[in-house]
This record gives C-alpha cells, sequence and structure tokens, in this order.
C-alpha cells in the first residue's frame, strides 16, 4: 500500500471520540502530499497542499506506512531524522490516537 493510500484511507479509521475537540489540518509531504482536515468530529482526506496546515509531516512513503500502521516508533523516527515534524506538536503526539492502525492500511 502505498503512503498515499493510507492517508485516503484515514477517514475510515479516524476515532472521532478520540479525537474530541480538534480542530486542525495535518499536511502529510510524501512523494504524493495530501492532507487531513479533522473538524467537527469529522475527518477528510484530500491531495495536495493544504492552504494551511497544524501540522507538517514530512516523511518517506515507506517510513509514512510503518508509523501509521504502528511498525515504526514517532519519537524513534523523530530521533533518527526519519520523521521531520513543522507545526504543534502536541497535535504531533496526540494524532496517532486519532486513528485505529489495525484500520489504516
Amino acid at each position: 500500500m502505498s503512503a498515499a493510500d493510507m492517508i485516503r484511507n484515514l477517514p475510515q479509521a479516524f476515532d472521532a471520540s478520540a479525537a474530541a475537540g480538534a480542530d486542525c489540518t495535518i499536511q502529510f509531504n510524501c512523494s504524493t502530499p495530501m492532507h487531513v482536515v479533522i473538524k467537527g468530529g469529522t475527518c477528510t482526506a484530500a491531495e495536495g497542499p493544504a492552504s494551511s496546515s497544524d501540522l507538517a509531516i514530512t516523511m518517506e512513503d515507506d517510513d509514512l506506512v510503518a508509523l501509521m500502521k504502528g511498525e515504526l516508533n514517532g519519537m524513534q523516527a523523530f530521533m533518527t531524522g526519519k520523521l521531520q515534524i513543522e507545526g504543534d506538536m502536541m497535535l504531533a503526539q496526540r494524532m496517532a490516537s486519532f486513528f485505529d492502525a489495525s484500520k489504516v492500511g
């Protein structure tokens, strides 16, 4: 599964109760730039860059897929340079809980 396919699947893996109160845009900078918007208990995914984002995640496709499946530790990826984050660091830490890894891919 490609990183873009996985990002397209995020709305189906979204856990609205875990993301209660979240109102944000997350930009994924991978081979196919995409973004997700979480607002009002819903999640939508779209191709291309967001007009503005609260969090931007830059990773190689394979690493992003592993991260979203729970196979790659986010802190370890960040410390080794596989994961670059711009924006809301607290959102970056909470983001994994917004999605059910078993439904992502």
